[in-house]
């Protein structure tokens, strides 16, 4: 303690006073600040009229010095990459892009916090893809345990992956194979504040009667149940070996629920993840700049991953026929069994920087990856 501190603490009665109002003073600021910062993250701050209905804003912005911090760290802060698949010619073409792509971020600046990399394979078996992409094989459900949603297999997958395999990195971001890296990602995680991306279509209080089956009433609000799904998602691994579990058994029971399968449809499994991570407590910090999902998503702004879920169909004058067939068009479905062909044809002039850059990133890896057409 120095002189000042040991005379502030020390001194006679005139100084005793005053110190202990500026330590008062200090502390309630503290609490003030720190409660501040915690509502901030876990979506608690808004308008009054907002607070007393219930709400929080479904995406919360990390704080600055939070960010800087985070930004700050993500070299020492390194995360594996876990991508689950399948061995089916449909999986195996994406996730060789992918996985180009993770490693051409990677080997650039910034790309200090991508670490390892597992395809967690779900098959049962090795497959040709072996040599190519670091892979671990684990068992899918009990024939018939996933109601021919082959999803289902995810969670299960997780559970075995944890349980069995060696992983060094205190992270993991859960990926998967329609995922294309843009730029290098930083770990957008806090500390046990996990990151992860918010989908629209995934609305837990707009069906709390289902909700309430899995997440009772005594474990709190519905609100708490964050609108996302296991990925992307950055997260501690201690705490993802908690959540996996209740993650794999809350997907089976919704499942095996007509009004719920009928209800949540095949994003159920989603659901499930939210639902696990708000049992045991986990709230995530939501970030749209995570990810961008074309043809909705124009522009790649500051994202960090194309996914690329939906077809993309256009007319040569570059306008979107999303739900018909376009004169030009992407789609990942067009290709079940096998890669789409070397150097596809770019989009028309007019359509938007996301779909350019995404045909551009598959024909790119296309391009520089052996065996293309095989489709090993």
């Amino acid at each position: 303690m120095n002189a000042a501190a040991r005379k502030a603490a020390g001194g006679g009665g005139m100084g005793r006073g005053p110190a202990v109002v500026l330590a008062l003073v200090a502390a309630g600021a503290f609490l003030i600040s720190y409660n501040f910062f915690a509502m901030l993250l876990r979506g608690g701050v808004g308008n009054s009229a907002g607070a007393a209905a219930g709400a929080r804003d479904p995406v919360v912005a990390m704080p600055a010095w939070m960010r800087a911090a985070a930004g700050g760290e993500a070299r020492r802060r390194p995360f594996h990459v876990a991508l689950t698949a399948t061995d089916a010619a449909y999986s195996r073409w994406q996730c060789r892009v992918m996985y180009y792509w993770y490693k051409r971020m990677q080997a650039l600046p910034g790309g200090e916090a991508m670490g390892g990399f597992t395809r967690v394979l779900h098959s049962g078996k090795p497959d040709g893809l072996m040599d190519e992409i670091p892979t671990f094989v684990v068992d899918p459900l009990p024939a018939g345990k996933d109601h021919g949603y082959v999803v289902l297999n995810r969670p299960w997958a997780f559970v075995q992956w944890l349980q069995k395999a060696k992983i060094e990195e205190e992270y993991i971001l859960m990926a998967e194979p329609d995922h294309i890296f843009v730029k290098p990602l930083p770990n957008l995680a806090y500390d046990n504040d996990p990151a992860a991306f918010p989908f629209f279509y995934i609305t837990p209080s707009e069906h709390e009667k289902i909700i309430r089956k899995y997440y009772p009433k005594e474990r709190g609000p519905v609100s708490d149940i964050d609108p996302i799904g296991n990925s992307p998602v950055i997260i501690k691994k201690t705490l993802l070996e908690k959540i996996a579990p209740t993650w794999m058994n809350v997907s089976i029971q919704m499942k095996e629920d007509e009004e719920t399968d009928k209800t949540f449809g095949w994003v159920l499994e989603m659901y499930a993840y939210a639902v696990a991570s708000a049992l045991h407590g986990v709230q995530h910090i939501l970030r749209k700049d995570f990810m961008i999902q074309p043809p909705f998503d124009t522009k790649l702004e500051n994202t960090f991953i194309i996914h690329f879920t939906y077809g993309c169909d256009y007319s040569l004058k570059g306008e979107l026929t999303y739900g018909k067939i376009g004169e030009w068009r992407f789609d990942k479905r067009s290709f079940p069994d096998g890669p789409p062909p070397r150097n596809l044809t770019l989009p028309p002039p007019g359509v938007p920087e996301s779909v350019v850059t995404l045909v551009k990133k598959v024909n790119e890896a296309s391009a520089n990856l052996p065996r293309w057409d095989d489709g090993i």
